[in-house]
């Protein structure tokens, strides 16, 4: 079992024990009064694809719970480099927070080494929401009806098959680059701004194929039969769309991306307030109603600790630095 599947599967048992453990000890009073005034989740893309989606539902439900404002701010850019960097750089007073994922703590850290942060120890890392696999389609005109048709169209075709993504450098890019090592094609890549603009272009066909995050509105794109999936990139077959194919079972063994979300903040605020944010989205990832909200965008909810969340970022980095180096995609 590797480390991030152990920690995604620890993190559910965890999150039972850990939650009462921390109301039981109590927090100290700093603690308990936060928040005293709106706290800002900063999203690394624009309104829409799935990191935007998980961070408007946390923050919808930490507003109930708080009965103070959360908002989500996207500061979209560098597959999510631009928001990481402005919350590293926040005062470290618990009120700017992030939704992190796979992009901005893990592939790009390893596709660049000159960063004005440090994507481990400049930050704190409350809780993990979940897990989401991604998906790779094509416009339903495209004569493939699977991912092993694909591949042999694209070896026949090579360079003359485009497909786009959220930007370079996101998981859903780094899933499809792993994919043509894997499998020797070539397919070029057309980055978007964000996933919402990706998802639209195939679906009006002015781009053959593309990938993205199952969640969002990609979810229903795929149902509509507006798009015409070939596979999901985890291991396992999702139960999201459970008659999508993996890679692995459409022709490429072995392969298995999922993406990540989780919430973080900075190092340097106070343990107290990061106890209590472990706390607070340990409860309302625990609620049926906000669960079932995430779970209708394709997000399978696993709480963490902060430690197994930073194994996984550490895991993660390692695991991807390996990945673009092999595809010739590191940053000069």
């Amino acid at each position: 079992m590797n480390v991030k599947k152990a920690c995604l599967d620890r993190a559910l048992r965890g999150a039972l024990c850990f939650v009462p453990l921390a109301l039981c000890l109590g927090l100290p009073a700093a603690a308990q009064q936060y928040p005293a005034k709106p706290v800002r989740i900063m999203v690394g893309y624009v309104p829409g694809g799935g990191v935007d989606t998980a961070a408007r539902i946390v923050a919808a439900a930490l507003t109930d719970l708080w009965s103070s404002n959360v908002f989500v701010e996207n500061r979209p850019g560098a597959a999510g480099g631009v928001a990481t960097e402005f919350t590293a750089k926040a005062p470290p007073d618990g009120y700017t927070l992030m939704l992190c994922q796979i992009a901005s703590h893990a592939i790009t850290p390893a596709r660049s080494r000159k960063l004005p942060y440090d994507h481990i120890n400049d930050f704190a890392f409350p809780s993990m929401i979940g897990s989401v696999t991604n998906v790779f389609m094509v416009h339903p005109s495209m004569p493939t009806k699977t991912l092993r048709e694909f591949i042999a169209l694209a070896k026949a075709r090579p360079g003359q098959i485009n497909f786009g993504s959220s930007g370079v450098g996101a998981s859903p890019h780094l899933s499809i680059e792993l994919m043509k090592t894997m499998t020797h094609i070539n397919i070029v890549h057309v980055p978007y701004k964000g996933a919402a603009q990706a998802l639209s272009d195939v679906m009006s066909g002015h781009i053959e194929s593309s990938v993205g995050n199952l969640s969002g509105g990609l979810l229903g794109a795929v149902k509509a039969g507006r798009v015409r999936a070939l596979g999901v990139t985890s291991a396992k077959r999702s139960k999201h769309v459970p008659e999508v194919p993996t890679f692995a079972e459409g022709g490429v063994p072995g392969f298995d991306v999922s993406g990540w979300y989780g919430i973080c903040t900075q190092a340097k605020v106070p343990q107290a307030i990061v106890a209590k944010l472990t706390a607070d989205l340990h409860r309302i990832l625990g609620d049926p109603t906000v669960r079932k909200r995430l779970d209708d965008q394709a997000i399978d909810v696993a709480p963490s600790t902060p430690e197994q969340f930073v194994a996984l970022v550490r895991a993660e980095t390692e695991k991807w630095t390996r990945v673009v180096r092999e595809a010739g995609l590191e940053e000069k």
